[in-house]
């Protein structure tokens, strides 16, 4: 169980971590030789993960030129596309650079990735997270965050870029239905950090690389690892710090509100019922998903 500690605001729960998961290694992904990716959440524990069904990270290293996937469907969530190395291009959305973060809301249904191209090697992270029921359904859109727009909050021996939510006084402007928050922290070795978040919030750091001590028990999490944050058992507000090993840490942390809202997955839908996947599934192959290129850009 989460410490209740007291501070001159308010009562605030110190996060823990529940579960520290080791990631499998890189496996071939579905673009072919030049792709391996890892499944950092699988989408099969979703019940415990709740809000967040999937995140891949992808690494691709293919000839210039060579398109990346084909034109596929998309509906009944929301993701978020970080490039963390390179750059890809896209035909309709345009270029995403290192630290450019692509937010899609699947919603009603859309046809994503017409044309694709990556520029060299590119390591991505693609998070898909549930819709809250009354935006399941939404009409679908995309918004870009790059990396010199995100916010940054600066501390002793940290840098943290706010891609959406809130850290420290830095926040960054939503482009998810869902309650958000995913930052991108940099530590220099020994370097403490401290993120506030809602207690309703579930959450996961991923370590990118070097070694952190998280939570109220200083579980240690590593280069490969996943920390589940615990769940906080009151209050409105928790505190998770972290505090980095001898050769620093990046790490990436996302933290969103629980829906409480099984869900039911065929291939790129999302949906709570059997009748909405048919529906969506329908939909698509009778041609009525719009396309990427005909969504306005938040």
């Amino acid at each position: 169980m989460s410490n209740q500690v007291m501070t001159t605001d308010a009562t605030v729960a110190e996060r823990g971590i529940a579960r520290v998961v080791t990631t499998p290694p890189p496996a071939p992904g579905f673009v072919g030789a030049g792709h391996t990716a890892v499944m950092v959440v699988n989408p099969a524990d979703f019940e415990r993960n709740d809000p967040f069904i999937a995140l891949m990270d992808d690494r691709l290293d293919l000839a210039p030129g060579r398109p990346v996937g084909g034109a596929h469907p998309h509906a009944g969530f929301e993701i978020a596309t970080f490039v963390l190395e390179g750059a890809v291009s896209d035909r309709d959305e345009g270029p995403l650079e290192t630290g450019d973060v692509m937010w899609m809301t699947a919603g009603s249904g859309v046809i994503h990735n017409e044309d694709v191209i990556a520029q060299g090697r590119v390591r991505i992270l693609q998070l898909w997270v549930t819709l809250p029921s009354a935006q399941r359904w939404a009409a679908p859109r995309i918004a870009r965050t790059s990396r010199d727009a995100a916010p940054v909050r600066r501390e002793a021996g940290a840098e943290a870029r706010v891609y959406s939510g809130r850290s420290g006084p830095a926040a960054a402007t939503a482009h998810t239905h869902l309650p958000l928050t995913l930052v991108d922290i940099r530590l220099d070795a020994g370097a403490a950090f401290e993120q506030e978040l809602p207690a309703s919030y579930n959450g996961l750091i991923y370590i990118l690389n070097g070694d952190v001590r998280a939570g109220v028990d200083e579980t240690q999490v590593g280069t490969v690892e996943v920390g589940w944050l615990d769940s906080a058992s009151s209050g409105d507000a928790t505190r998770l710090r972290l505090v980095s090993g001898a050769s620093g840490a990046r790490v990436v942390l996302y933290a969103g509100e629980r829906q409480g809202v099984p869900i039911v997955m065929h291939g790129p839908f999302v949906a709570e019922t059997r009748a909405d996947l048919m529906r969506v599934s329908q939909a698509y192959m009778q041609g009525k998903l719009p396309r990427v290129s005909e969504l306005a850009t938040e």
